[in-house]
């Protein structure tokens, strides 16, 4: 893996570390302000609808599509050429988003207005229809980070999602407070400040482009052989690179059918696993499908499965700590970070299992994001939707099940379990296909490497379970009580767990310590 390569990844992963952490705090703002109750539940809902667009129609679907078309344009026609193509293709992104926003909020109003609705409606409607349009500002960002990304310029992009949390967080503790007394009043200040934020997040990518030459004007002209590829590529990347959003969604939409507080528990939940997910893999993702379309354009198999075996094996060797840390931390790290206000004991109880179901899936949910590049490099987004539609299948059905057979303060967490087992099928199926396509990229060096990984991180994990009684003791013996006592106690049992892993590591991992941390060859 060259220095580049992880030169950028280290970019990418600080930046969206920061956004992680930044959105964490948000996070804790919310549980206190909104706890697990009904108006959480129906924000976290409406939110994830235009969030879902962005996944589907902006990053994952734009990515795939169109940072290998552009990059052959660019190597092969020149810069003004990609320029136009490139203008074609936001004219009509644009005025795609502009249909669907407007059409969705007339539906919105008519529905309120003329058809019954019951409380969850009540509350979840008003809220899509405020933010609505942030999909269409949110699906253009997207499509300047590809762009930008093409140019191989990753700071920008992974630094946009830090302004939304930033803006977030400022709605929360200025706006928020001054809206009303209730709860229901209070929402609409972050509804109104994530539509604001998405602007914000599109003007600022203005200059950067401009800066590497990027001036396409606006074409509605749209019969073009390179925008035609892209819309082909796009079609099933969306429903590819948004499978486990899908599944996320479907999750959210049945956990209010199991209880008005589950969607808010899940949610909660969710970021606590996404933080360790985005320090590395979901930054080396973004770079490799990049990487990977110049391997293929230069035809260098060989290197397109070093470096898939490189990536993934540090995936696993990063992420198993992080596995084992949550199952083992997940109570004081969820009473630590949340439990305040109106987010209750019982809130922490209920969004404890949540992750812990969840936590199993930071290496799944992470390999998904180093695996799809490939196709997408070699300019097959079809594969990855004929799995993916059939493990959204697999999903629902173990969503129905684990409904219907889960005891009743368990269900969700049920969701939860059900998505991190759908997304381990479809990472299984694409690893086999890829294999047939690429041939292997060294499964017999990953799984050698993930189990010393395992065995280290298990030791991690007994060490911490027999470990935190006696921190929480010192603690208390000095004086520390409540949250200070919480928050003390999961620092330093974190410490501790890092500490004895990479210890371990450093006998059982040398290679995998080495590639991560202290990158020193150039090529791959």
């Amino acid at each position: 893996m060259s220095k580049v390569m992880m030169r950028s990844t280290a970019v990418v992963s600080v930046c969206t570390a920061l956004s992680r952490i930044l959105g964490l705090t948000r996070n804790v703002l919310m549980a206190s302000m909104f706890g697990t109750s009904l108006v959480q539940s129906a924000f976290v809902i409406a939110f994830k609808i235009p969030n879902l667009f962005r996944r589907l129609f902006g990053e994952g679907a734009l990515s795939a599509a169109f940072i290998p078309v552009f990059a052959e344009v660019i190597a092969r026609e020149g810069m003004e050429k990609a320029n136009i193509m490139a203008g074609k293709v936001m004219t009509m992104l644009a005025v795609t988003l502009s249909m669907i926003v407007v059409g969705g909020i007339l539906v919105i109003t008519v529905w309120l207005k003329f058809l019954p609705v019951n409380e969850t409606t009540l509350t979840v409607l008003p809220l899509l229809r405020i933010m609505m349009p942030y999909m269409f500002f949110i699906c253009l960002v997207a499509l300047c980070m590809a762009i930008l990304n093409s140019f191989n310029h990753f700071f920008l992009p992974a630094f946009t999602p830090v302004i939304l949390n930033v803006v977030w967080i400022f709605m929360l503790i200025f706006v928020c407070p001054r809206l009303g007394d209730t709860a229901g009043e209070r929402i609409y200040g972050v509804a109104w400040g994530i539509l604001g934020a998405g602007a914000i997040q599109f003007c600022v990518q203005i200059p950067m482009l401009l800066k590497h030459g990027f001036n396409p004007g606006i074409s509605f002209f749209w019969r073009d052989e390179n925008v035609r590829k892209i819309l082909m590529l796009m079609g099933p990347a969306a429903f590819g690179t948004g499978v486990f959003q899908i599944n996320v969604a479907i999750d959210s939409l049945l956990a209010l059918m199991v209880a008005q507080w589950a969607p808010a528990a899940l949610s909660f939940a969710e970021l606590l696993v996404n933080l360790p997910l985005a320090v590395f893999s979901i930054a080396l993702g973004t770079v490799l499908l990049p990487t990977f379309s110049r391997q293929v354009a230069e035809r260098r198999p060989d290197d397109m499965k070093k470096t898939l075996n490189l990536a993934v094996r540090i995936h696993v060797f990063l992420m198993l700590p992080a596995v084992i840390g949550l199952l083992v931390l997940a109570g004081p790290i969820v009473r630590a970070l949340y439990e305040s206000g109106e987010f209750d004991s019982l809130s922490t109880i209920r969004t404890t299992r949540a992750v812990m179901f969840y936590a199993p899936g930071l290496i799944v949910f992470g390999m998904y994001k180093l695996i799809v590049p490939v196709f997408y490099a070699l300019k097959d987004t079809a594969t990855p939707v004929r799995v993916g539609v059939r493990v959204v299948a697999l999903n629902l059905v173990m969503n129905i099940a684990f409904i219907l057979t889960w005891p009743a303060e368990y269900k969700h967490a049920g969701l939860a379990f059900a998505t991190v087992l759908a997304s381990a099928v479809n990472c299984f199926v694409l690893a086999l296909i890829l294999q047939r396509k690429i041939g292997s990229p060294g499964w017999n060096t990953i799984a050698r490497s993930s189990g010393r990984s395992l065995t280290a991180a298990i030791v991690m994990g007994l060490v911490l379970l027999g470990s935190i009684p006696l921190i929480e003791g010192a603690i208390t013996a000095m004086g520390g009580e409540g949250k200070t006592m919480q928050i003390l106690t999961v620092i330093i049992s974190m410490l501790l767990g890092l500490a004895v892993y990479f210890l371990l590591a450093s006998k059982l991992c040398k290679s995998e310590m080495q590639e991560a941390f202290r990158p020193t060859r150039d090529g791959v």
